[in-house]
């Protein structure tokens, strides 16, 4: 799986209208290569998720804009409001995980296995809502990183602890009781999903 810095992307967007065959034309990915049209407008929902870009129109005519926030209040509530989501997201998944036997069986090598009876889909919620935190994790840090704002680096990083306790407690509710096979698959997902700092997975 690939990553993007969010910065490389913004860095090429201008500071009005950014159209997507614009910024196709300019952004490569890690081979030096356009992206898929498909891959790049991935990049671009992820980060107007986010709150550093957002989208204005639809189809041919829809187009881009960076996004500051104006207010500490405002940026804080934002980032908060997207904890609050994945962690009822996450929560929801897992919930319906902890009991019971997630994999049928698991081969040798730990590359193949099957799923349990109804656990498939609560499986991929749990893994899909575990990119969707660190993915923010990954943006608050970059933004932490990069901002001149005193408070906001203050509250951010009251954030970012908030991010690592949940996340803690959902790998110890994830793991405990399994079988060490179960439990390697379920770690190198776990790991699997944490991109670099201020950097998305597509």
């Amino acid at each position: 799986m690939q990553t993007i810095s969010i910065e490389y992307i913004l860095e090429r967007m201008n500071d009005e209208k950014n159209y997507l065959g614009d910024l196709w034309q300019t952004c490569l990915n890690n081979n030096n290569k356009r992206f898929k049209k498909s891959k790049l407008k991935e990049v671009l929902k992820k980060m107007e998720v986010l709150g550093h870009i957002k989208k204005h129109g639809y189809k041919d005519n829809a187009y881009y804009v960076k996004h500051y926030h104006y207010s500490l209040e405002e940026h804080v509530g934002f980032v908060n409001n997207l904890i609050f989501t994945y962690e009822s997201k996450i929560n929801s998944a897992i919930k319906k995980l902890e009991e019971k036997k997630i994999f049928l069986d698991i081969s040798k090598d730990l590359s193949t296995y099957k799923f349990s009876k109804y656990t498939k889909s609560d499986y991929e919620s749990l893994l899909i809502g575990m990119a969707s935190m660190f993915g923010l994790a990954s943006s608050i840090l970059w933004i932490k990183e990069n901002s001149e704002d005193k408070e906001l680096r203050k509250e951010l990083a009251k954030c970012f602890k908030q991010i690592n306790e949940f996340m803690e407690e959902i790998n110890h509710r994830l793991l405990e009781g399994r079988k060490t096979q179960e439990r390697i698959v379920l770690q190198r997902e776990f790991t699997g999903k944490i991109p670099k700092a201020g950097h998305l997975k597509i």
